[in-house]
């Protein structure tokens, strides 16, 4: 039986043909060229180009450092194992490198600190005995690009939630600073063969992660007017003559209307820091190269997408060549969405919770196209002794290390057509909605990722697919504008995208109109980019055949008191789902079992738009983060929102009559270089993670299990790559399966 994504036929086949120039000229007013890839691209003279996206096309907040696969992949092949040696008590001879190598421990680390790297003498003649890849951490010192005190209380508060500068204003001062400490630091490790990356320094931000920040990030008056400019055009550049808060904003939730909001002096602030930000960690990326052409650069202990601390993805990704993050609010998909040919090393930390946890982060994370671990050694040792458990989760780390991590290498992500939009200025907007329920206690919001309706409304879709057996990938605004919606792509979903520019919807409407399914839970485009309420209704109505009344205030959407569905200071430290959804909430409950968003306006509603669908939910997700923690039948109410995929949408694998022990799996396929095809079955639960860290799984299952996994079309040459053995091929195989490691399989 195949996963039930509901009925998948509920909308005939949509055409396939390429835009004829002039409709494009039509809907876009633009020239339209088709790529090899078969996206159209946009070329016309910038006075006759709509300002926001003549921004999108041309500013360096998104041009791109050197990401080619040549200086990203030399030296990081396969898979890597790099320990972060908090507590490494064995330490640096003979027999802790032989240790370190039948354990499967192929990587290190070092720690740059503006002098000699931080580390025991003879740390780097080990690493070059024993052939470990490492790292270097704080290449560019500590203290500059990471604001945060140790475990002491928060030390700039009064003035992150000020309108003031950054304590440690980034300027031409700051820049040659940290060059005088990339390349003194990069200058002690070049001999060596092995360096594998440079990080600049853990836990970046241009806050201090992503506290609520109000601060600019500069002390250089001229470049906040200078980029208004060039976001708005010369005519309509607004002037901004003070600085502001959150504070300004927020006693103004409760009175606006959508046609009356205006959020944008706000928005624009946290939109220009964040390109100020992703713009410096660039040039500093772009330096190191300089020093050392042959090693990637970027940072480690990166956070999820924010409207604070830098962490808009479509500039982030642009701007590094090595990344760790950690798996908290979407982030690894989204980094592996915008990871351009999978060249970039995308890692993630391992902390140590249970044997079968850490075994599971070695597959899971293998199987959606990471490249290794930082592994935090805290309480691993017993003195020079090792604890039981690093030699149960060994085989693992080898296997990962020296059989199935050089299979990835080059290997691309295969989805099932479609794609997620990522759209920052609507998480940034969110969280100007989300916080209203705090009051003036909102400088004390922390743990965006785990209340933020954003976050779950994301994490609910990627589930209801994942779940569904469909596959994705995450499409930036940028991208979008920039290259338009590839014909790989059948269906977009649109996650809360309360902000849309009018480019935006142009390009959405034309994928629709050639025969895409366009699929929006609520409030699509209400917003402009900028946080603006549009005041005719939502940039997409007439693609979703609609109309959202401009006179709408916060008590015409979900509950009566709030713009967003869930009061997360009532909730703020919320134990299930379920709890968070039903404490203290007025929302109206659909017959499907979801929150309506506009208490008036009818739910589930469908439009055909030229040869494609547009699907106005008009609900909320959320509540499938609720319904899946209860298993396999309650998580049947997917069928709502899955029912509306395009046809051509569906699983290409999957386990047969799968029950609630099997409830949770997922399936994963890369294409690789030698025209195979690799594919994972794996676990997915939930995740837990924070500031400091994130990857460990919630409700793990464990155990072996016998499965029998089907093909929707037969499958050639069979190969089961961890036993190394050839297996039948055809329309169903049968497997065993350890449900916290992963099969996997290749196959023509």
């Amino acid at each position: 039986m195949k996963p039930d994504n509901g009925d998948l036929s509920t909308f005939g086949k949509g055409s396939r043909r390429r835009f004829l120039f002039t409709l494009v000229g039509a809907i876009l007013g633009v020239k339209s060229v088709f790529t090899d890839e078969q996206t159209f691209a946009l070329d016309v003279p910038p006075s006759k180009e709509d300002p926001y996206a003549h921004y999108i096309r041309t500013s360096r907040d998104f041009q791109s450092v050197n990401q080619s696969k040549t200086l990203c992949q030399a030296n990081f092949p396969g898979w890597l194992f790099m320990p972060w040696t908090y507590q490494w008590t064995i330490g640096y001879n003979h027999a802790s490198g032989e240790w370190s190598k039948a354990h499967g421990f192929n990587g290190a680390f070092l720690d740059g600190n503006g002098g000699a790297p931080d580390n025991p003498p003879g740390k780097l003649e080990w690493i070059n005995e024993f052939g470990l890849r490492f790292y270097l951490d704080h290449t560019a010192f500590k203290g500059y690009l990471h604001l945060w005190d140790g475990g002491k209380q928060q030390p700039y508060l009064s003035d992150l939630s000020g309108n003031g500068i950054r304590v440690k204003p980034v300027n031409a001062s700051l820049t040659e600073k940290l060059r005088g400490f990339i390349k003194l630091n990069i200058s002690q490790v070049i001999s060596s063969p092995y360096r594998a990356a440079y990080a600049l320094d853990d836990e970046i931000s241009w806050g201090t992660f992503v506290h609520p920040t109000m601060w600019r990030i500069t002390d250089d008056s001229t470049a906040y007017p200078a980029w208004l400019t060039e976001i708005y055009g010369e005519v309509n550049a607004p002037r901004r003559d003070k600085w502001i808060t959150y504070e300004d904003i927020r006693p103004h939730l409760a009175e606006w209307s959508v046609g009356e909001f205006d959020a944008s002096p706000l928005m624009d602030q946290w939109s220009f820091n964040d390109s100020y930000w992703c713009n410096f960690i660039g040039d500093l990326v772009e330096y190191a190269n300089s020093v050392d052409p042959h090693t990637p650069c970027g940072f480690v202990g990166g956070q999820p997408p924010d409207a604070f601390g830098g962490y808009d993805y479509a500039k982030v990704m642009r701007k590094v060549q090595y990344i760790e993050a950690y798996n908290i609010g979407s982030t690894q998909a989204i980094i592996r969405s915008f990871n351009p040919e999978n060249s970039i090393p995308s890692v993630t930390s391992l902390f140590h919770q249970s044997v079968e946890d850490d075994i599971w982060q070695v597959w899971y994370y293998l199987a959606h196209g990471n490249r290794g671990h930082i592994g935090w050694v805290e309480g691993w040792f017993d003195g020079d002794k090792a604890e039981p458990w690093l030699d149960q989760l060994a085989p693992h780390l080898l296997e990962a290390g020296s059989k199935i991590g050089p299979l990835m290498l080059g290997s691309k992500w295969l989805h099932d057509g479609v794609a997620i939009y990522y759209s920052h200025p609507s998480i940034q907007l969110g969280w100007i909605l989300d916080a209203e329920a705090h009051g003036k206690t909102w400088v004390h919001r922390e743990t965006d990722s785990r209340l933020g309706a954003s976050f779950l409304v994301r994490q609910a879709w990627e589930n209801m697919l994942r779940d569904s057996g469909v596959q994705y990938s995450f499409l930036s605004y940028a991208d979008l504008i920039r290259n338009g919606i590839s014909e790989e792509y059948h269906t977009l979903i649109l996650p809360a995208c309360l902000c849309l520019s009018d480019a935006e919807a142009r390009i959405i409407e034309a994928f629709c109109k050639r025969g895409g399914t366009v699929i929006a839970d609520y409030l699509p485009g209400v917003w402009d980019q900028h946080g603006r309420g549009r005041k005719e209704g939502g940039a997409l109505d007439k693609l979703f055949g609609v109309r959202h009344d401009p006179k709408m205030r916060e008590g015409d959407i979900f509950g009566t008191r709030l713009w967003c569905e869930v009061d997360q200071d009532a909730n703020y430290d919320w134990k299930t789902y379920r709890g968070m959804l039903t404490n203290g909430n007025s929302c109206i409950m659909d017959a499907s079992g979801y929150n309506k968003a506009v208490r008036n306006m009818p739910v589930d509603n469908v439009n055909r738009f030229g040869n494609g669908a547009a699907v106005l939910m008009n609900l909320s997700p959320q509540w499938y983060n609720a319904y899946r923690s209860e298993g396999m039948e309650t998580a049947k109410k997917r069928s709502i929102f899955m029912r509306h995929l395009n046809p051509q949408c569906k699983p290409k694998a999957w386990i047969e009559n799968a029950g609630e022990d099997d409830f949770g799996y997922e399936i994963t396929r890369f294409h690789m270089p030698n025209g195979r095809t690799l594919l994972y079955v794996c676990m997915n639960p939930d995740t837990t993670g924070g500031e400091l860290g994130g990857g460990n799984s919630v409700g793990l299952k464990t155990g072996k299990t016998e499965i029998t996994l089907c093909f929707a079309s037969p499958v050639k040459d069979l190969r089961d790559e961890r036993r190394g053995v050839a297996m039948k091929a055809g329309y169903r195989i049968s497997l065993s399966w350890v449900r916290n490691e992963a099969v996997v399989l290749s196959f023509v």
